[in-house]
């Protein structure tokens, strides 16, 4: 399995077009039926690479906003389908804000949101993890970079969030995905055996999954804490997470 590197200018670069169209989209400069400039236009206008815009368009589309089609004539290209109002458009104010939120706020706040979820989980017996296991099978590729491998694995968190029925915080985890992104990939690149760190966590995601479908709530619970303050731990050092280690406090 590939090393991961540092992340680079271009690995950052789409979180560049996401705040310029999430904020176009926020002030009324973008409405449903507008078409987005080109990936062409849009790269050379902010300075970025072609990748990198469409990594943008693509967590858009996944959100709802857009919708993308390849080709020519009108119907190509990238059309806004959906003005952000309400909620969406809090999650996309908060999605802009995260990228400067400290990380030892960020890993609270995930550990605060999957104790939640991974309780309600485990106590739901109908619960349906038909999305999650798709992504867990996906994260088993061998060839996946260190980038590819962690857009799986907070793919497979919201997952898991968007699962619990709480509309809330799969929200909250959809605006703060690009600042856990940023992070996680940042930590990578200290992680000397990166091919053992992939299959642990692969182990402890299946190990939280095995938990939630056997009603285990205690268990998911702590799995799910463990394997977040884990990471960190071992990609940034403890000193870096602060209170992220004080216990969410117990529910009633």
């Amino acid at each position: 399995m590939p090393q991961p590197a540092a992340p680079t200018a271009t690995q950052r670069a789409w979180r560049t077009v996401l705040e310029r169209i999430e904020n176009d989209l926020l002030d009324g400069s973008l409405g449903p039926g507008d078409r987005l400039p080109s990936e062409r236009d849009l790269a050379a206008d902010l300075g970025v690479g072609r990748s990198s815009v469409r990594e943008a368009l693509r967590v858009l589309e996944v959100m709802g906003l857009i919708r993308t089609a390849t080709g020519s004539g009108p119907q190509s290209g990238a059309i806004v389908i959906a003005a952000p109002s309400g909620g969406m458009s809090a999650l996309l104010r908060l999605q802009v804000a995260a990228q400067g939120f400290p990380l030892a706020d960020v890993v609270q706040t995930r550990l605060v949101l999957e104790d939640a979820v991974a309780a309600a989980l485990a106590a739901d017996a109908d619960r349906d993890l038909t999305g999650v296991h798709a992504v867990l099978n996906a994260m088993d590729d061998e060839q996946l970079t260190a980038v590819e491998f962690l857009a799986l694995d907070a793919e497979l968190h919201y997952a898991l969030a968007q699962a619990s029925g709480n509309t809330v915080i799969a929200a909250m985890m959809a605006g703060l995905r690009t600042s856990i992104e940023s992070y996680v990939l940042e930590g990578s690149a200290r992680i000397e055996d990166w091919p053992g760190m992939v299959a642990h966590l692969r182990s402890e995601h299946r190990e939280i999954v095995t938990a939630i479908e056997a009603g285990g709530t205690d268990a998911a619970r702590a799995l799910v804490r463990n394997h977040i303050t884990g990471y960190y731990a071992a990609a940034l050092g403890a000193g870096h997470l602060g209170s992220a280690h004080t216990s969410p406090r117990t529910r009633s």
